[in-house]
């Protein structure tokens, strides 16, 4: 199991409001994996876009601070245990800077489809992009890989995607392709002026994390 214990608060209490264009409008039923603090379920909830949310975090302290903002939260490694809940189907499940934490991210995507994803309910990922410029120009120019506490080498990382493979994370014969995308790159930022200007060519070197949203099939 990993260890989280040297992590301070604010890794757990981000409320991931950019993930607002990846959901339906109305949410329904909401699990996240890996809930933190509980802040993103807080803001459905607060929004009115989730009728119900339920939590899992591996950290105890997080998941104590999440019961005051979600219906249920559940300490527990996903990896390791089912969710003791008693409807466990839901509507949208979010899976936000979690999967490159797990051992085996391929079987933790086939569980959830196949055990707690409504047909029709809609994932939504988000994962480190490990062939941003900050990682890349390091390992080929000083031959440098320096893990941190955060960040793109987070020291808790056990996996690491690039656009393709976080792609083909999700390609489950369950889902619907996946649609990915990287933000960031608004006309009136220096990044996406550079970017129009060099037809895309660096945009995954200029991507620090990417969305991916799928749908299950009906």
């Amino acid at each position: 199991m990993q260890n989280y214990a040297d992590k301070n608060d604010n890794y757990f209490a981000h409320a991931r409001r950019e993930i607002a264009p990846c959901l339906p409008q109305k949410c329904g039923r909401v699990l996240e994996i890996g809930c933190g603090s509980g802040a993103t379920l807080a803001w459905l909830r607060q929004a009115g876009r989730a009728s119900c949310t339920v939590g899992v975090e591996i950290a105890e302290a997080a998941a104590q601070s999440a019961r005051d903002h979600a219906d249920e939260v559940f300490c527990l490694d996903f990896e390791r245990g089912e969710i003791p809940v008693a409807n466990a189907k839901f509507d949208v499940i979010l899976c936000l800077d979690v999967l490159e934490h797990m051992v085996n991210p391929w079987q933790a995507i086939d569980r959830l489809v196949s055990l707690y994803l409504v047909p029709g309910g809609t994932m939504v990922v988000s994962l480190p992009n490990v062939g941003h410029y900050s990682v890349v120009l390091p390992l080929l120019f000083q031959g440098r890989w320096d893990y941190a506490q955060a960040g793109l080498l987070d020291r808790t990382h056990l996996r690491f995607f690039t656009r393709k493979s976080a792609k083909h994370l999700l390609s489950h014969p369950d889902l619907e392709a996946a649609r990915c995308m990287a933000r960031g790159f608004e006309r009136s930022s220096l990044k996406g002026i550079f970017n129009m200007l060099t037809f895309g060519i660096f945009a995954d070197l200029l991507t620090y994390q990417y969305y991916l949203t799928v749908c299950k099939k009906v």
